[in-house]
């Protein structure tokens, strides 16, 4: 199934030295090559979400309804998996893990791009939809926005989808794209320990880490040291929260303190993300503002990261550093590589 990915829109609040990585400077779009893009964007092809062979597969081992992985409730609520039984898997499988208030394809609605962009480009480029995985963690909704936190169900459901993806392909490893709150999600997926969540029972057991299991992760336009918005508002929101929020804290005496305990956690260690672990980001950020410049770093980057792409300038923002970049996407995952 081929895609056309809808129109970016900025929607609501989301969410030492490097081999390979620099700052990219490319000049904008030229009017007309916007126009281009634009027009491309706008028509969408509709999803029919998981094939029935996968569908068939989450319920036999015990993923279904428990987790909800497969989301018929909403267009667009996911995408991916084999159309029998005789569908080899042979690229290394890709699972694309969005943003607050996103989905898993967008559809046209204000603020959900999903991922139609990316996934389009890698079926033109070699890869099936066996291979390529994408769910929807949260409501879909921009008006609930910013009560969407690290919730236990929204990292929980992450993680049980890692774990059915790589389980279901047979593959040893898998990739990880992510964007936004589903890269800090993601990060916790995989980094597995335990959590809490007073508002859901307390403290729960993720798993073990899934390190050994991902090959290349790519965190795109994150928030790994917190929101300087969130500073603003205070965590007075659950995404704003100074538990499992993204509250990033605030300086004392030249040293932060009171970041969200979640995204401390995160940072406590590096690495754990994969084998090889990539960000993407532009210093033109409409949704994290700042230039993206939390506290003197930048918070999209990936602590003890391989290496990084950067841009600078419009076209490149919130939703265009996902949207317009799925020829970087696929030399990371692919490749190794930074274009």
């Amino acid at each position: 199934m081929r895609l056309r990915h809808s129109l970016p829109l900025a929607g609501a609040l989301l969410l030492g030295p490097l081999t390979g990585c620099g700052t990219e400077t490319d000049a904008p779009l030229t009017p007309q090559e916007t126009g281009d893009v634009r027009a491309t964007q706008a028509a969408l092809t509709a999803t029919t979400g998981f094939t029935s062979h996968f569908r068939q597969w989450l319920s036999d081992n015990g993923y279904e309804p428990t987790y909800n992985l497969i989301r018929d409730d909403l267009s667009g609520g996911s995408y991916g998996g084999k159309s029998s039984a005789s569908d080899t898997v042979v690229n290394q499988p890709v699972i694309f893990i969005h943003g607050n208030s996103d989905k898993a394809v967008g559809t046209g609605t204000a603020g959900q791009t999903g991922w139609n962009a990316s996934l389009d480009y890698f079926l033109a480029n070699g890869y099936k939809t066996s291979e390529l995985y994408a769910t929807t963690w949260g409501p879909a909704n921009a008006a609930m926005s910013a009560y969407q936190y690290h919730s236990k169900t929204n990292v929980m459901k992450v993680r049980k989808f890692i774990e059915a993806v790589k389980a279901y392909t047979g593959a040893t490893k898998v990739d990880i794209v992510t964007h936004s709150m589903g890269v800090t999600l993601a990060r916790k997926a995989i980094l597995g320990g335990w959590a809490r969540d007073a508002a859901d029972g307390g403290d729960y057991y993720v798993g073990a880490p899934l390190t050994s299991s991902v090959d290349t992760f790519v965190g795109i336009a994150g928030a790994n040291l917190g929101l300087t918005s969130c500073y603003q508002t205070g965590p007075s929101t659950p995404t704003c929260g100074s538990t499992n929020g993204l509250y990033p804290g605030y300086l004392y005496f030249g040293f932060v303190t009171g970041r969200s305990e979640y995204l401390n956690d995160l940072l406590a260690t590096s690495g754990y993300e994969g084998a090889y672990r990539y960000s993407i980001y532009s210093t033109a950020d409409e949704v994290i503002g700042y230039g993206g410049i939390v506290y003197g770093g930048y918070t999209s980057r990936l602590p003890g990261q391989t290496g990084e792409k950067v841009y600078s300038a419009y076209p490149y923002g919130h939703f265009n550093s996902k949207d317009l970049t799925g020829s970087v996407q696929l030399s990371m995952v692919k490749n190794h590589t930074i274009p």
